[in-house]
């Protein structure tokens, strides 16, 4: 029987980590909520923090790894718990700079937004505040991150939908979103899956909608490669290799354009493409089209590019 050797994260990170976050602060949280109880479906009583659809197939990639050293995964609340103040420092040089990134890139007016692997809502959050109009969802496969995501909706004051399921197949209709965002999500997706759910956000978006991905920089990953060895991220090297774009130009997105956030992160952004046909539609029917600002990213002067006015 093999024996089992400890990954850097279990031996350097994770005692840093511990050092850095206060663990009785979030001990006390996590005990603070009865966790099957409200991730979990038990009858049409009380659904508001009842997250768990007995109709989503967990899909084995991402219950049959570890992630972040946490063992299990993102299926049981201690990934939930430890999650925000071990990516506040995942995230150098500041996570809401970082995040802010995707927001100060989003380039329609949009209606609905769908935030795909929402986690615990960090930027689902950020969105609603920047878009308070919009209808804002955030789905992710872990009904424990939605108990968690609910709870920092509550305690801003903001009125998101939770949706427990697989960002590969939604089950929402065609054309539902002006807006879709995934952050932190593909690098923790084989590419398979990463294309499998880019084709999904095509089918979902409106003519005209824009999807934006934010995650890890795979040109500094590449360069980079002892750092994909320190972080329990199994899939890390796979996407590290891959390209988002040639993935975005794939499901059909055009427009299509990677940034660097502070060099270490990346955004790309595609435009579902408007053809002759669905102006006419918009037109006749739906009375809408996405206003797409042509500014590039560089125009932006946000800190969150590295830019200063």
């Amino acid at each position: 029987m093999p024996v089992h050797q400890n990954t850097i994260w279990e031996t350097f990170l994770s005692p840093i980590a511990r050092f850095l976050i206060d663990e009785d602060k979030w001990r006390r949280y996590a005990q603070s909520i009865d966790w099957e109880k409200e991730s979990d479906v038990q009858g049409q009583a009380a659904l508001r923090l009842r997250f768990r659809r007995n109709d989503v197939i967990i899909p084995s990639y991402y219950n049959s790894h570890n992630f972040h050293g946490i063992k299990g995964g993102y299926l049981n609340f201690n990934a939930v718990v430890s999650y925000d103040p071990i990516t506040e420092y995942a995230l150098p040089p500041n996570e809401t700079w970082i995040r802010q990134a995707l927001i100060d890139a989003v380039k329609v007016q949009p209606r609905r937004i769908l935030d795909l692997g929402c986690g615990t809502g960090s930027t689902t959050l950020m969105l609603k505040q920047a878009f308070p109009q919009a209808d804002v969802i955030g789905l992710d496969l872990s009904p424990y991150m939605l108990v968690r995501a609910e709870d920092k909706a509550k305690t801003a004051g903001l009125n998101i939908s939770w949706r427990h399921g697989n960002a590969e197949k939604t089950s929402f209709p065609d054309a539902s979103f002006d807006l879709i965002t995934a952050a932190l999500l593909f690098h923790e997706t084989p590419v398979a899956v990463s294309q499998a759910i880019l084709q999904e956000c095509f089918r979902l978006l409106v003519a005209g909608g824009q999807i934006l991905i934010l995650d890890g920089s795979q040109k500094s990953l590449r360069q980079l490669e002892w750092l994909n060895n320190i972080f329990e991220e199994p899939y890390i090297h796979e996407y590290a290799a891959d390209s988002v774009d040639a993935r975005m130009g794939a499901a059909g997105f055009g427009r299509v354009r990677t940034e660097d956030v502070w060099w270490i992160h990346q955004l790309t952004s595609g435009v579902k493409p408007i053809s002759s046909n669905d102006r006419t539609v918009q037109v006749n029917q739906r009375q809408y089209t996405p206003a797409i600002d042509n500014n590039n990213l560089e125009g932006l002067e946000s800190p969150a590019f590295g830019i200063v006015a």
